[in-house]
């Protein structure tokens, strides 16, 4: 199923998967934007509340970094309609997005 197509989630996701992630459980998953202005980045940040969110506001080279913490399901959907309902907040205010990550714990050897 791979193709010179494929996206950047696929390839993460597929990679997850081959360093043995579990996708059974949920995980917090980190949403990152980076804005020109530490007003934009607090405005974004409010726009998304809820007992599975947590956002923080931090200045960095580019000008002001929001970093989202949504714990879900790590899914190829899941992260993509996410990441849509992200930018449709992010765009308007000036800002852009960098990607998400999670965490992934290491088998004890």
């Amino acid at each position: 199923m791979s193709s010179q197509y494929e996206d950047i989630s696929s390839t993460v996701l597929r990679r997850m998967k081959e360093g043995g992630f579990n996708f059974t459980q949920i995980h917090p998953i980190e949403f990152y934007a980076v804005f020109p202005d530490e007003e934009r980045a607090r405005r974004a940040a409010g726009q998304f509340r809820g007992e599975s969110l947590s956002a923080q506001v931090s200045e960095c080279d580019e000008g002001w970094h929001l970093e989202l913490s949504k714990v879900m399901y790590a899914t190829y959907g899941g992260i993509g309609e996410f990441e849509q309902d992200f930018e449709a907040v992010i765009a308007p205010l000036g800002g852009e997005i960098q990607g998400w990550g999670v965490k992934q714990e290491r088998p004890l050897a």
